[in-house]
């Protein structure tokens, strides 16, 4: 056998993520963003091992555990989607705070214990409500959220321009109305959103650059979110994240990829930070967002900072989290699927 995983199974309000404990080994010491640059470099062979068939799904992501160089933290957390890795997500780390406490990985107190992420564009705080051994919801005070563009035009293919904006929570994000898209935002618009959701992604990285000013590996706008009003009795508003193929390109055929079952807790983030951009949103203000299933995070802006440049908010999301179960995963010599494979019938071309 050539490797072995330890692994928690989890979901965030629905969106799957495999946690993938013990993960020192994979990666040389260094910082968590020393390592997870080393992880977009030279990791997604690893990646699409992890959430590729015949061990994943496309709907799969997942959490490589591993032990902090900050002394203030207690765990550190490099996060694998389909697009790539990226430096935070909510919902990841709700599954891993969940399935670490659960498990006993981490000491659990009651009735609420902290606990410190180190994360490659910094130190996040969870807040983790328990009773009886279990986990009933977690608070992530997340890290700096800020706009970078505002109501600005994006010329997408096939569909002309279209206002949106760029803004950052964890991972840059661009965010388009549906009502200009023309597409809902129910499960059966499913295909229309990942193909309209790909357009955005591949047209925005390349009229609006973007750079982290405390991380400059993060470059790229990684989500694109697809926002709404929701008919739903105290919910603010309704959306639907794109996690966009790997192999995006100007081929109709790679204008696809996977819907975010969440929320999406990095997507929220940005997005308060660009409604309060506009006096749309005050500070101690909730704001429920409500994802694809109809299930919601509550996300609420607790500060003002800045970011280098940038003004920027304290966003904190709380969602709750379900361990699904534990798995050890084999990677033998003689596999011929050393990076696991994709098949057209339910994957990207």
């Amino acid at each position: 056998m050539t490797l072995r995983l330890q692994t928690i199974d989890a979901h965030a309000e629905g969106e799957p993520g495999r946690v993938i404990v013990d993960a020192d080994h994979l990666l040389p010491a260094g910082t968590v963003a020393e390592r997870f640059a080393y992880a977009r470099e030279e990791l997604h062979g690893l990646r699409r091992l992890v959430i590729h068939e015949p061990r994943g799904y496309p709907g799969l992501c997942a959490v490589l555990v591993l032990t902090p160089s900050d002394p203030a933290a207690d765990v550190g957390i490099i996060v694998l989607e389909q697009g790539g890795f990226t430096a935070m997500s909510g919902s990841n780390t709700i599954c891993t705070v969940t399935a670490l406490l659960e498990t006993g990985r981490l000491t659990m107190v009651e009735p609420v214990t902290t606990v410190t992420i180190e994360t490659a564009i910094g130190l996040v705080t969870v807040e983790a409500r328990c009773a009886d051994g279990k986990v009933l919801d977690v608070t992530i005070h997340n890290v700096p959220a800020f706009p970078v563009y505002l109501d600005v035009p994006l010329d997408v293919p096939g569909l002309g321009s279209v206002p949106v904006d760029v803004g950052f929570g964890g991972q840059y994000f661009v965010f388009a109305k549906s009502d200009d898209l023309g597409v809902g935002l129910q499960p059966s618009d499913a295909k229309d959103l990942l193909n309209i959701g790909a357009r955005l992604k591949l047209a925005v990285n390349r009229a609006y650059p973007v750079r982290h000013p405390l991380n400059p590996s993060i470059d790229i706008v990684n989500g694109v979110m697809i926002t709404g009003p929701s008919s739903t009795p105290g919910v603010d508003a309704r959306n639907t994240m794109v996690i966009a193929t790997d192999r995006l390109s100007d081929d109709p055929a790679t204008w696809t990829g996977s819907l975010d079952r969440s929320p999406c807790g990095t997507g929220t983030s940005a997005r308060m930070a660009c409604l309060h951009a506009r006096g749309e949103l005050a500070i101690g203000q909730a704001f429920v967002h409500e994802g694809m299933l109809d299930t919601t995070f509550t996300g609420r802006l607790v500060g003002e900072t800045t970011v280098g440049p940038y003004a920027a908010v304290l966003p904190t999301i709380t969602g709750r989290g379900w361990v699904t179960g534990t798995s050890e995963w084999v990677l033998d010599d003689s596999d011929p699927f050393r990076e696991g494979y994709t098949i057209g019938d339910i994957w990207p071309a």
